[in-house]
C-alpha cells in the first residue's frame, strides 16, 4: 500500500531509500512477512507522464537545444549524461542541495530525488566481482579483503539476475565469473573486428555487455525494442528499475507502505537502550518534520546520502557520527577513474547510418586483463573497457551544400574503448558535514574530499595505450588518445564511506551489513564496499542486500534483533 502511515504505527523495517538496493530490501523483506515502510525524498513518478523515451526533440520546449535552461537549476546535475531537458526535474535541484569541496578537489555527485533513484537512469551493466576482488588485499598487500567470499555471494547473484533479467554471454573468465543470462544482444560489425583482434593479437577477451536490459520476454515483461535513450525511463518495463520489477513485488505483499516526499535528516535512537528506534524526516512540501518508528533501520540512500545521514545522527555515545566507534565513518571514499580510452575511425566498413540498426542499448566490454595471473611493475589492481563501434553521422564532412549534405549522410564508422579502473581506498577521501551549509530543508550538507592518486593515473596511461593498440590492430585509423581524467565521482560509482570488515576497529559493518555498534541498524547500499574493483558495481550492492536481509529475517524471527 501506498501512504503516510500514523506517528504512532511501528513497523518491523524502516528502509530509507528506493533505489536498486532499497527495492530489493523492500521485497525480501516484505515477502518474507515483516510490516516494511520505505520512505523516499522524491515523488513517485507516473510512467505515462513522466518517462520520456519515446518524445523526439521537437515534443520538448526548448528542442532539447537550450541547456541553460537545465543549467540554472542543476549546474551539477547538467554535466550527467543522462540529465537533459527530457527528464532533468528527476535530478536534485543543486541550489537546494549544495555540497562543497575544497577548490582543488572538485567532485561530480550525481543524485536523483524521486521514487527508484538512480536505477531509473542507470546504464545497468551487471558485472560479478571475483575472489580476485573479495580478497584484493591477501593478493597484493594493500588494504583490507572483503569479509565475504565469491562462493558465499554467488547464490545471491544467481537470485538478482534471475529475477531482474541480465542479457550476456558466458566467457569462462575467473576474474569475470558467468552469471544466469538471458541470450546476449548481438556485437556490430566493428565490434566483431574488434573482438577478433584483440584475442589475436593480445589474447584479451571482448564481449558484449552483461546488461539489464531484457532480450526475450521475462517474468512478464517483454523485451528491449531498442528504442535507446534509457535514461528517460522505460513504459515497457525491458530493463530493470525499481520501480519497475521490486517494488511493485514489495506492495503486492500488503505489508509495504511506501512514504514519499520524506527527507530523512536522523536516524533516531532510543538513550536508554542504545538500539535505533525510527527516523525523522521533513515533508519536502510541507517542511513539515516528521518521525516514524521502527523495529529496525536499514538506510539505502546510496552511498554518500546515506553516510550524511549517519553523520547527521550523531549521539552523546556516537559524537562522531551514529555507529562510528571505529572512527572510520566517511572515510575510504571511491569511485572508478575514468575519461582514458582511445577512438579512432574504421575505414573498412561501410557506413550509412540512416539505414543502420537500432540503437542498441549496450556497449562492449574488455574484462580487466592486468594483475590477473602476472603482477605489473607500475600499479596495483586492474581496469576494464567499454565502448563500442558503429555508423555515425559525420558532422565533419568536408565541402559545403550537397557535397557537406552527401557527406554527413554517408556517415563514418568510429570505434572507442573506455577505461574504468579500480580507486584505492584512502582515508583521506572522505566525507564530512560542512559546519556552515545546510540544504533547503535545513540538513547540514556535505563536505567532500577525494583525489586520484598516482596509482590510479599511471593505470589511466596504460589502459589509453591499451585501447589504442587494440583499435590499430583491428584496422582503425585516426587513432586518438584520451589521456585526461574526469572528475571524481563522474564515473557514477561513489562506493565507501562505510564499509564493511570483520574487525570493529577498522570498520562500520559486518559482512551483513549490520552495525558492528547498533544490532538493529544496517546499511545496505554501496557505502559497505571495502574496495572498488574495475567492475560496475549496482549488481554487487543488490546481491548484497538480499544476503543482507537472509540475515536479518533470521535474526529478526530469533529476536536479535
Amino acid at each position: 500500500m501506498e501512504n503516510r502511515s500514523s506517528s504512532r504505527e511501528i513497523f518491523d523495517v524502516i528502509i530509507v531509500g528506493s533505489g536498486a538496493t532499497g527495492g530489493w530490501a523492500a521485497k525480501q523483506l516484505s515477502e518474507a512477512g515483516l510490516r516494511v515502510a520505505v520512505l523516499d525524498a522524491g515523488r513517485k513518478l507516473d510512467p505515462a507522464r513522466d518517462y520520456t523515451e519515446h518524445l523526439a526533440p521537437f515534443q520538448v520546449k526548448y528542442r532539447n537545444m537550450a541547456p541553460e535552461v537545465v543549467r540554472r537549476t542543476r549546474p551539477i546535475q547538467s554535466r550527467c549524461y543522462a540529465c537533459n531537458e527530457f527528464n532533468y526535474h528527476w535530478f536534485v535541484n543543486d541550489l537546494e542541495n549544495p555540497y562543497t569541496t575544497p577548490p582543488d578537489k572538485p567532485f561530480d555527485w550525481y543524485r536523483l530525488r524521486v521514487v527508484g533513484g538512480r536505477s531509473l537512469a542507470w546504464y545497468r551493466l551487471c558485472y560479478r566481482f571475483s575472489n580476485l576482488d573479495f580478497k584484493c588485499a591477501s593478493r597484493d598487500g594493500y588494504g583490507e579483503d572483503w569479509p565475504i567470499s565469491y562462493e558465499e555471494l554467488a547464490p545471491y547473484y544467481d537470485l538478482v539476475e534471475e529475477y531482474i533479467g541480465v542479457s550476456g554471454q558466458a566467457e569462462g573468465l575467473p576474474q569475470l565469473p558467468d552469471g544466469k543470462f538471458l541470450p546476449p544482444m548481438p556485437l556490430s560489425c566493428g565490434e566483431e573486428l574488434l573482438k577478433k583482434a584483440a584475442k589475436e593479437k593480445f589474447g584479451r577477451v571482448l564481449t558484449i555487455g552483461r546488461q539489464a536490459n531484457l532480450t526475450v520476454p521475462h517474468r512478464g515483461r517483454p523485451p528491449c525494442h531498442y528504442c535507446g535513450p534509457c535514461e528517460r525511463g522505460c513504459i515497457t518495463k525491458s530493463y530493470f528499475s525499481s520501480p519497475s520489477v521490486t517494488l511493485p513485488a514489495a506492495l503486492a505483499t500488503g505489508r509495504t507502505t511506501l512514504i514519499t516526499d520524506a527527507v530523512v535528516s536522523h536516524v533516531l535512537t532510543d538513550m536508554k537502550t542504545g538500539r535505533v528506534s525510527g527516523v525523522r524526516y521533513v515533508e519536502s512540501n510541507t517542511r513539515a518534520v516528521r518521525e516514524l518508528r521502527g523495529r529496525v533501520v536499514v538506510v539505502c540512500a546510496q552511498a554518500l546520502e546515506s553516510t550524511r545521514i549517519l553523520l547527521n545522527s550523531a549521539t552523546r555515545q556516537f559524537p562522531n557520527g551514529l555507529a562510528n566507534s571505529s572512527g572510520t565513518l566517511g572515510h575510504y571514499l571511491m569511485d572508478h577513474i575514468s575519461g582514458y580510452g582511445a577512438s579512432g575511425v574504421m575505414p573498412m566498413l561501410h557506413s550509412q547510418p540512416w539505414v543502420a540498426a537500432p540503437r542498441r542499448p549496450n556497449v562492449v566490454y574488455v574484462p580487466r586483463f592486468r594483475n590477473v595471473t602476472k603482477a605489473s611493475p607500475e600499479f596495483l589492481r586492474g581496469y576494464g573497457l567499454q565502448g563500442s563501434s558503429q555508423a555515425d553521422f559525420n558532422a565533419q564532412a568536408p565541402g559545403f551544400g550537397a557535397q557537406f549534405k552527401e557527406g554527413y549522410r554517408e556517415g563514418l564508422w568510429t570505434v572507442y574503448l573506455k577505461a574504468y579502473g579500480e580507486c584505492l581506498p584512502r582515508w583521506d577521501n572522505y566525507c564530512r558535514l560542512d559546519p556552515e551549509v545546510v540544504d533547503a530543508w535545513g540538513i547540514p550538507a556535505l563536505h567532500i574530499h577525494a583525489s586520484f592518486g598516482e596509482n590510479e593515473h599511471r593505470m589511466g596511461r596504460d589502459a589509453a595505450h591499451a585501447a589504442a593498440e587494440m583499435l590499430e590492430a583491428a584496422g582503425a585509423t585516426h587513432i586518438s588518445l584520451q589521456t585526461t581524467p574526469d572528475v571524481f565521482g563522474n564515473s557514477i560509482h561513489e562506493v565507501g564511506t562505510a564499509r564493511m570488515g570483520n574487525n570493529p576497529q577498522i570498520s562500520v559493518l559486518n559482512k551483513y551489513c549490520q552495525s558492528h555498534d547498533i544490532k538493529n541498524l544496517f546499511v545496505m547500499d554501496g557505502s559497505c564496499f571495502p574496495s572498488l574493483p574495475c567492475q560496475n558495481p549496482t549488481l554487487t550492492m543488490m546481491a548484497l542486500t538480499c544476503h543482507a536481509c537472509d540475515y536479518l529475517v533470521d535474526q529478526f524471527k530469533k529476536q536479535n534483533l
